[in-house]
């Protein structure tokens, strides 16, 4: 598999893009990650990680057609792939082996 680790920000994109569904863009993630993490994202970061992360194939994109409003712009949208599903579901675990092992405080 083409690039396997995931840093902090990819992970929370990831998961991000998972919990949004199918068709997401740019500003949602962003948003959602805020909200998650309580911290500030730039929208830089969210397509510098939306980007590794198709570069890795844990995510697809494609252009949608024009929104209805005048002057509507195109936008990339991004929906998990299974491989993605695959990296968060070995996540989930490396964290409960070690918190497991750190033993609840």
């Amino acid at each position: 598999m083409k690039g396997d680790h995931l840093g902090e920000f990819e992970e929370l994109a990831l998961l991000a893009v998972r919990a949004l569904g199918p068709d997401t863009y740019g500003v949602p993630v962003q948003r959602f990650v805020e909200r998650s993490t309580g911290r500030a994202a730039s929208m830089g970061a969210v397509y510098a990680a939306l980007d590794r992360l198709e570069d890795k194939w844990f995510v697809r994109s494609v252009q949608s057609g024009t929104t209805p409003v005048r002057g509507g712009k195109r936008r990339r949208l991004f929906a998990i792939t299974p491989a993605g599903v695959r990296m968060l579901v070995r996540l989930r675990q490396v964290r409960e082996r070690m918190w497991q092992a750190v033993g609840e405080t």
